[in-house]
């Protein structure tokens, strides 16, 4: 009996904790669209419980369930979703010590920027003791993430900047056939809506961003002031300038339309893939839609993309976050000259090895050939801040045959030679 009595007192006791707790009862929400740099739009399930009344009132129930609503619509911003604000479990944990506090009510208000005045969809269930409804909310993302880096649970954009730096970007459209991405943006307009769209997203978040028409500029400037000094071309700079950021992104654009009764009405739909620059790894890949109505095509582009580029910034981050723990990445490409034997060619890359030990964190090697050494460099960003800096370390300490002489440094690609002294 006594066994019984201190089974049910425990459960009383943690229905009773259960009970005053500010989580969210619903898990249930939807990113219907990204409304702005700044904002996206949820639509959340509530579900509403009357505790104090035997026969739940419907004020009660109402109130209850908008207000599970509301925080299940922050929660999806804060954990839900393939890209939410915290993913590392650092992170997670950092959350849990303070999401009881986070999650009062008056709190959480601060974030809705908007709410529907009527639910979507409303629902009593288990025999009218509970309600179950849907309602739609703008919630303030960046006001939150801002929120969360005062309170130590995400890391300060300005802390990760300084480390490595926001990483550099620029957007390009997918070339089709033979014509040049830069062609594309001068003669499609949808594709210039494109990446104006991305751009002005990507300004509106700080980062830096590389308008590819105006590195064509530069590039041209610099043939002809190297053409007028009688001078050749330094291709190893233009090379750079090629290159010239650390994350591109790409995109496709699409308009479909049809006939709805009498009137014509359209969609918008665009793809958008990021890149890692230099190595070719791709970090995220989404779609964007917008709604099917009658409007013009930028309207709908400008839409879509807005829905599609708030998920690829995300794993962007992500990535950046990772690299801050093991390190920023670097790409490095060691040719041999042949002047020297297989044999001592060998030698070669070996002494290149055991110094590249010396200045990452952890490396991969892609390529070992006779006369070509290709590796990736994770390297503490607080003893190397650039390319450079590790160049002039392999140069100092390389010990074997021949000398290490540079091709090309371009941000986080390294080019170097080996040749005879």
């Amino acid at each position: 009996m006594k066994k019984i009595l201190f089974m049910a007192t425990i459960f009383l006791s943690t229905s009773l904790v259960m009970g005053k707790s500010n989580l969210p009862r619903s898990r249930e929400a939807v990113l219907l669209e990204s409304s702005s740099p700044s904002e996206v739009m949820i639509r959340a399930t509530g579900y509403g419980i009357d505790k104090k009344h035997r026969k739940p009132r419907a004020k009660v129930l109402d109130k209850s369930a908008n207000t599970d609503a509301m925080k299940a619509a922050v929660w999806f911003v804060l954990l839900g979703g393939s890209d939410p604000l915290i993913q590392t479990d650092e992170e997670k944990a950092a959350f849990e010590k303070i999401q009881e506090e986070f999650f009062i009510k008056s709190n959480i208000q601060n974030f809705i920027t908007w709410e529907a005045e009527y639910y979507d969809k409303r629902l009593k269930i288990e025999g009218g003791k509970k309600l179950k409804i849907e309602k739609t909310y703008r919630i303030n993302k960046a006001l939150i993430t801002e929120n969360l880096v005062k309170k130590g649970v995400l890391s300060e954009e300005s802390t990760i900047a300084g480390l490595v730096g926001l990483p550099s970007i620029m957007v390009i459209p997918e070339a089709k056939g033979k014509m040049a991405p830069i062609e594309l943006l001068k003669t499609d307009p949808n594709l210039k809506k494109g990446a104006e769209v991305i751009e002005s997203y990507l300004t509106a978040r700080k980062y830096e961003v590389i308008v590819p028409e105006q590195q064509q500029v530069i590039q041209e400037l610099t043939s002809t002031q190297y053409a007028l000094e009688g001078a050749e071309e330094d291709y190893s700079y233009l090379l750079a300038l090629s290159i010239g950021s650390d994350v591109y992104l790409s995109y496709n654009v699409n308009i479909e339309s049809r006939m709805l009764g009498s009137s014509k009405v359209k969609k918008g739909i665009v793809a958008c893939r990021a890149y890692e620059t230099t190595t070719g790894r791709l970090l995220g890949t989404e779609t964007g839609y917008s709604h099917e109505r009658a409007a013009p095509d930028a309207v709908l582009i400008e839409e879509a993309m807005n829905d599609a580029i708030d998920k690829v910034l995300s794993r962007i981050m992500n990535y950046w976050k990772k690299d801050l723990k093991q390190g920023v990445q670097y790409k490095m490409i060691v040719t041999v000259s042949d002047v020297f034997d297989t044999d001592d060619a060998e030698n070669i890359i070996f002494s290149i090895s055991d110094v590249v030990k010396e200045v990452t964190k952890t490396y991969k090697e892609n390529v070992v050939a006779d006369y070509t050494y290709d590796v990736q460099l994770w390297c503490n960003p607080e003893q190397y801040k650039s390319s450079t800096d590790i160049y002039r370390y392999l140069k100092k300490n390389y010990n074997g045959n021949g000398e290490v002489k540079k091709v090309s440094i371009s941000r986080k690609l390294i080019l170097l030679n080996i040749v005879e002294e």
